[in-house]
């Protein structure tokens, strides 16, 4: 296989993805309950997206999944502080990653904020590239 064939067939598939966009809110009539809402950058809800909360220590703990409209209700567990993490996974290349500070065992949705994870397909790219273009100069030695 030549290193531009290879090159592109390593170019990952996250690049012709939607991202996801997620928020979450407190419930008006349960204070503890809060919201998360999640669409895809292309506004379609993101349904049946398995949403995960990850504790400081790095405990997870499985929520659930959003529902046809990208929602899904649940409450931080009680008496913890610190800044947890909240993970939408809709699928290959749709993640999205919010962190929750908790404060005397609040959250404060005012202050979430979106993290940013490192691509785990990048260095899958970056050797694609590297590829390609080291074929390219055998390619031009050899004329």
């Amino acid at each position: 296989m030549s290193a531009l064939a290879l090159g592109i067939l390593l170019i990952p598939t996250a690049a012709w993805s939607h991202g996801i966009e997620s928020s979450v809110t407190r419930l008006q009539s349960v204070s503890d309950a809060l919201i998360l809402q999640s669409r895809f950058s292309n506004g379609e809800p993101t349904s049946d997206a398995l949403v995960r909360l990850v504790a400081p220590d790095g405990k997870a703990l499985d929520l659930g999944r959003t529902d046809r409209q990208g929602k899904l209700s649940f409450a931080m567990p009680s008496r913890v502080d610190g800044d947890w993490e909240l993970q939408v996974d809709g699928g290959p290349g749709h993640r999205d990653y919010l962190e929750i500070p908790v404060q005397q065992g609040k959250a404060e949705p005012d202050q979430i904020s979106e993290q940013q994870h490192p691509n785990p397909l990048a260095w899958i790219s970056a050797l694609g590239a590297t590829a390609m273009l080291l074929g390219l100069q055998r390619i031009r030695r050899h004329r």
